[in-house]
């Protein structure tokens, strides 16, 4: 059975079961730098100021003074929170690719197969979309996460926001704001995942297409590492800017800015446009990975979700 069998027969429900499933997996390995990230994109949060000396100088030193401050743990921080949060934005944007590219193959293209039809505008669009709805799924967990992995008892960069668990922090915000306060900035993170999402599985499937042509590497897990990694240094190039952006948002307690927009126009403006890439070390040191382990699990848990459902359906 080849993978791209596999992926053809699996459903849209077993498809955002794998993709939730494959994303958990690589948020594990990958989430202390995304605390990493976090606070570098936070520190100096409009600040003009170019010679204050900066706490977390790169993401290797960031993440040995976050350990040596607030231990594993702390380096943990927002792990169940980004779990949900997961199983929501992966599920959607790897589970509904698929169904979604074929819909939109099955209009424009209409007398020819929809599935093996290969058009970069279709796939990016597909992407993107699938990235949205994951998006407006996740938010209410990642404006948790964010906030969580934001506060520090030892060095307190950005606004601060103290949750004991997930539970609690949307709790919390719900009796502040209800659910809109729940979906507080979620404009940016359609913004943001948009940006990624479009590209994401595009140069995953793109690389992986030009890479068999070549014929240098046959179909399998070192195919899948490779052209994982092309599309994880893609999106990181491309997203950081939103990312930024969303973690602002998000972080916010009160109203410094009014929507992505807006946080855009005062971040350039009060640091510069280098700003729209303030950890961008760490971005690359956390999507690379993530997207090589979330597409590389994914072949092997739409393997799985295919023969479960040919056993239980077929």
């Amino acid at each position: 059975m080849s993978d791209k069998t596999a992926s053809q027969k699996v459903s849209t429900v077993g498809g955002f079961i794998a993709g939730g499933l494959a994303a958990c997996g690589a948020v594990t390995v990958t989430n202390p730098i995304e605390l990493v990230k976090t606070r570098m994109q936070l520190e100096g949060e409009l600040s003009s100021a170019t010679n204050t000396p900066r706490v977390y100088k790169n993401p290797f030193q960031a993440l040995g003074l976050i350990f040596k401050n607030e231990g594993i743990r702390g380096c943990q921080k927002g792990l169940f929170c980004a779990y949900i949060y997961q199983l929501g934005l992966n599920g959607c944007r790897l589970g509904l690719y698929e169904p979604v590219r074929n819909f939109i193959n099955s209009v424009i293209f209409p007398s020819k197969d929809a599935h093996s039809v290969q058009s970069i505008p279709v796939n990016v669009a597909a992407g993107a979309l699938s990235g949205i709805a994951g998006a407006i799924v996740g938010s209410p967990f990642y404006l948790i996460k964010t906030r969580m992995q934001s506060y520090s008892p030892s060095i307190k960069i950005g606004e601060q926001t103290h949750y004991t668990s997930t539970w609690n922090g949307l709790v919390s915000q719900y009796r502040q704001g209800g659910l809109s306060g729940l979906f507080r900035g979620v404009d940016a993170a359609i913004i943001r995942t948009g940006m990624g999402s479009s590209v994401q599985l595009p140069i995953y499937n793109f690389a992986k297409h030009e890479l068999l042509k070549t014929g240098l590497i046959e179909e399998g897990p070192h195919l899948h590492l490779l052209s994982s990694t092309i599309s994880g240094l893609g999106v990181g190039v491309v997203m950081n800017p939103g990312d930024v952006i969303l973690t602002r948002v998000y972080n916010q307690k009160g109203n410094k800015y009014s929507g992505p927009i807006d946080c855009l126009i005062k971040t350039v403006k009060s640091e510069g446009i280098g700003a729209l890439y303030k950890g961008f070390g760490a971005q690359l040191l956390r999507i690379a990975p993530h997207t090589v382990l979330t597409l590389t699990f994914m072949e092997q848990t739409m393997k799985l979700t295919f023969m479960v459902e040919s056993g239980l359906f077929v």
